[in-house]
């Protein structure tokens, strides 16, 4: 595992080509599992464990890396598969990623490789049973790779509130229907309902996509009339990290196209690092935020929009 990760931040060059890399790995068994690769800090032979009395059962215990309290979580049983026995932790491995601004650390039975893929490649997950974990699945070398949907685990395992304070809830005179209306994108199921509440709570309607092709296709189809993208939304929330087309390209499609380059976009991220901010001006976005605070999301938002709404026309 040596110099795997090394020089990840010189990977930023792939953004707004719709690549992504992963890194592989596996649990019990020969399925393939990925993680993007700007949400991992390291991978390490799994520390000493000290168990936490009435933690999530699938939190195997707490270690300190490089001066840190991680929570380590044995991935396999976060999605309903066997966990790793006591007995070959030794031999197994951790994948300290940061996610939603936490850092934790995910159990594995072994890491395989880094692969770089377009985002072209990376489709939905199929409809059954276990693919409520997935966010998307891939095919590499006849073999199937599914992508986690680990905001859903975490979620489980440490749910946070996601509500809006009562001082943010307020009915946003805003000057209009379209207005009024913002537009979601995400793969993350969890992600969606997160972001949805939060913009309801502040009385504005939300119109949800689940990855960046399908929300370019509904952007395209509002300004085919010639009607400016303002007569129909008031901003764009969204992912990065998401099938067919990512955030970033998404970003770029819109910025290139005169009716819809007007619209405000914000990158909305489970991806931390400060690359984010490079990343946000190089493909043309007005801002990054990362998840998930509801408050600092609803007031900004609130901000943007009345921001716009006293823009001279």
């Amino acid at each position: 595992m040596a110099g795997l990760l090394d020089n990840v931040n010189q990977r930023t060059q792939m953004v707004g080509q719709n690549r992504l890399e992963l890194l592989l790995f596996q649990l019990k068994g020969g399925q393939f599992y990925g993680i993007n690769v700007f949400k991992v800090r390291e991978v390490l032979p799994c520390p000493g464990l000290t168990a936490i009395p009435h933690s999530h059962p699938v939190v195997r215990g707490v270690s300190h890396v490089r001066g840190e309290t991680v929570p380590i979580i044995d991935t396999g049983m976060a999605i309903g598969r066997q966990p790793i026995p006591d007995e070959e932790l030794s031999e197994s491995l951790v994948i300290v990623s940061e996610y939603n601004r936490k850092t934790q650390g995910f159990l594995v039975r072994r890491v395989e490789r880094i692969v770089n893929l377009n985002w072209e490649d990376v489709h939905p997950p199929p409809k059954r049973a276990r693919a409520e974990y997935l966010t998307a699945v891939t095919e590499l070398e006849e073999k199937l790779v599914e992508i986690l949907d680990v905001e859903k685990i975490l979620a489980e395992v440490s749910p946070i509130d996601d509500n809006v304070s009562e001082s943010f809830q307020s009915t946003l005179d805003t000057g209009g229907e379209a207005a009024m209306r913002v537009l979601v994108v995400d793969d993350s199921s969890v992600a969606r309902g997160q972001i949805k509440r939060c913009m309801e709570a502040v009385g504005l309607e939300v119109v949800i996509c689940n990855d960046g092709r399908e929300a370019l296709q509904y952007l395209e189809s509002l300004v085919a009339d010639g009607s400016a993208i303002h007569d129909h939304l008031a901003l764009m929330i969204s992912d990065v990290e998401m099938p067919e087309m990512d955030g970033y390209t998404l970003v770029t499609h819109c910025k290139n196209n005169p009716g819809l380059a007007p619209l405000y976009i914000m990158l909305h991220s489970s991806l931390s690092g400060v690359f984010n901010q490079a990343m946000v001006q190089k493909v043309g976005a007005d801002e990054f935020m990362a998840k998930f605070n509801p408050n600092e999301l609803a007031e900004r938002v609130m901000a943007v929009m009345d921001q716009q709404h006293h823009m001279p026309s």
